[in-house]
């Protein structure tokens, strides 16, 4: 056996917390998904989009986003000092490379000092370069009378020994021609010397800048080394458009299966409200129904013990059989008034013949010749349902206001028979006919008999009222059949 566990006072506060917040919710969520399912599918997109759209802007304004900054204090402990030393030498390297590459442009291109001296004679026509007297002395020759260019080109035209004046003029053009290629190539040798020049100065301009931009790189870091200002996003705006559509979807959830349950509750509450009212309207028509048995049986009981008590005078025989049938007539009645004024319940068709064969027999012993009966009801519909007091209500019916009325009186007949799988109780007479008489009715009894089938069998029951040939009424009564012995044996 497993001890009860019983919570101290302060867990049982929390319990009541706890099922109030849960109750509350409940109470909201309610709400809520009435709303939603109160409202169309148009207007449900509309105020999704603009909450998706509010999302989308507040998620950049405060509260949801913020810019926190704070300063940082940063120590290099000699990192500044190294990173200014391998500026420097990257430095110094770039300056070196650049002196390098002037000097091998200047190296490379050729002397413009060099000039060239002609010499004509018997042997033939000779160029050949010579500088000037200051480079003269820094190259001079194994002669040392004139300094010549050391690796300038010369040139040397022979004539021949039997030299005509003709091959002479075409030696001398050739020489021209040579003479003219030397100048161009001195020309050419001068603009790469020029050009040498400006780059070996734009090369020396460059490592100055670097060397001086880096200097400023080494100064800022120098400077700014003890601290630096940290700047950062505090960003909520993503988690708000993410709840946004999150609680779009869920709402639509709830929407689409929301609408069923309340359709479903409102369905159960019609059935409700209906089965009550189809109670309270049996209920009336009970009442009324036992209203006019009330009014009848009295009437009935008192002319029936009038009678008595006059036979007992006259034909004492007589009004002992009038005795028993009044007897007989209360015992099967009184049972049968109970269980209709109860719940509208079914009796079987012997036992509402059982009260009709006794109430017939006093009438005519009241009648005499006046009335004849007959009772035509096979042994095998005996045991078939039939709501109780119809068939007495009939028969009360037709001899107060057809057979009473009319002098000579006439026959009243009860049938049952099986028409179309229903059972049709008949109750004919042959007085005066329906609304002839001056005792007619108000036909309160007949709608009260109709308001009973409606409720105990919908449109599958039925009254018809004709006109019986010569004279008189025809009404039947139809049912669905249904046998309570076949009730029995299926139990």
């Amino acid at each position: 056996m497993t001890p009860s566990f019983t919570p101290s006072p302060q867990q049982q506060l929390w319990i009541e917390r706890w099922q109030r917040f849960l109750a509350a919710a409940l109470r909201y969520f309610h709400a809520y998904a009435g709303w939603l399912v109160g409202i169309s599918w148009k207007r449900f997109a509309l105020l999704s989009l603009a909450l998706l759209i509010g999302a989308n802007v507040l998620k950049g304004l405060p509260p949801f986003t913020w810019r926190v900054s704070e300063i940082v204090e940063e120590h290099d402990h000699g990192d500044a000092a190294r990173r200014q030393a391998k500026l420097e030498a990257q430095a110094r390297r770039a300056a070196e490379r650049a002196k390098k590459a002037a000097e091998q442009a200047t190296t490379k291109a050729p002397d413009k000092s060099v000039h060239y001296e002609i010499k004509i004679d018997e042997r033939g026509v000779r160029i050949q370069p010579v500088r000037p007297a200051a480079s003269a002395a820094s190259s001079a020759d194994g002669d040392g009378d004139e300094a010549r260019g050391d690796d300038a080109p010369a040139i040397a035209i022979d004539f021949p020994k039997s030299a005509k004046p003709d091959d002479v003029r075409i030696a001398i053009d050739q020489a021209k021609d040579q003479l003219h290629q030397l100048k161009r190539d001195a020309e050419a040798a001068k603009a790469a010397q020029d050009a040498a020049a400006e780059a070996a100065q734009e090369a020396q301009e460059a490592a100055a800048e670097a060397a001086a931009e880096t200097a400023a790189q080494a100064a800022e870091q120098a400077s700014s080394s003890g601290t630096r200002r940290h700047v950062t996003y505090v960003q909520l705006g993503d988690s708000l458009v993410d709840l946004a559509t999150l609680w779009v979807l869920a709402s639509a959830v709830i929407k689409a299966m929301y609408k069923g349950r309340i359709q479903a509750e409102v369905k159960a509450a019609q059935a409700t409200e209906n089965a009550e009212a189809e109670a309270l309207k049996r209920q009336v028509v009970e009442a009324r129904m036992a209203a006019m048995q009330a009014q009848v049986e009295p009437h009935f009981l008192f002319n029936t013990l009038a009678s008595i008590d006059h036979l007992i005078e006259v034909d004492p025989p007589t009004a002992s059989k009038m005795q028993k049938n009044l007897i007989a007539l209360l015992r099967a009645s009184m049972p049968t008034m109970r269980e209709a004024n109860a719940n509208g319940a079914v009796r079987d068709l012997g036992r509402e013949l059982a009260v009709i064969r006794p109430y017939l027999e006093i009438l005519k012993m009241r009648m005499e010749e006046r009335l004849q009966t007959e009772i035509d009801v096979p042994e095998g519909l005996m045991s078939a349902e039939f709501p109780p007091m119809m068939i007495q209500g009939l028969v009360e019916n037709a001899i107060k206001h057809g057979l009473e009325p009319k002098a000579e009186g006439g026959k009243l007949t009860v049938k049952a028979e099986i028409l179309h799988g229903k059972l049709a109780v008949t109750v004919a007479d042959t007085g005066l006919g329906f609304g002839r008489a001056a005792t007619s009715g108000t036909g309160v009894g007949l709608a009260n008999i109709r308001e009973r089938l409606q409720l105990l069998h919908g449109n599958k029951a039925s009254v018809t009222v004709t006109e019986n040939q010569p004279s008189g009424t025809v009404v039947t009564i139809t049912v669905p059949y249904r046998s309570r012995n076949d009730e029995g044996a299926s139990a």
